[in-house]
């Protein structure tokens, strides 16, 4: 049974720094590309970051390209997002998810993903 965990969220100050965690269990998550999402209250899922399996390419919506870092950790089946330069408008629901097909493309519309975690609040505000 495909697993996705996410955790690291919580409150924190306008320019302050979150890192956020993926653990996969019953998959390897390296196999695969891996994508992070974010939901605010009233507001459609957004695509946010995605990460390569075969080549290691990440992918970044433009509204955090420069302050956001994807990246993995293939001994701990661990995927993360690194947040920087935090912002109000950053406060979401946090989820990743999993592209099954290696026919895929890593990108950030959130049709192209088969499982998906519970997601971790991440609160913005001083």
């Amino acid at each position: 049974q495909v697993q996705l965990v996410e955790s690291g969220g919580g409150l924190v100050q306008p320019g302050g720094s979150l890192r956020l965690s993926c653990a996969g269990s019953g998959v390897t998550l390296d196999r695969y590309h891996i994508g992070w999402f974010r939901q605010a209250p009233g507001k459609e899922r957004e695509g946010v970051s995605c990460i390569s399996s075969s080549d290691g390419n990440t992918v970044y919506a433009g509204s955090v390209k420069g302050r956001f870092t994807i990246s993995r950790d293939n001994t701990k089946n661990t995927v993360y997002l690194q947040m920087s330069s935090l912002k109000p408008e950053d406060t979401a629901v946090y989820s990743c998810a999993v592209i099954e097909s290696p026919y895929r493309l890593c990108m950030l519309l959130p049709s192209e993903y088969d499982y998906w975690g519970q997601g971790t609040q991440v609160t913005v505000s001083s």
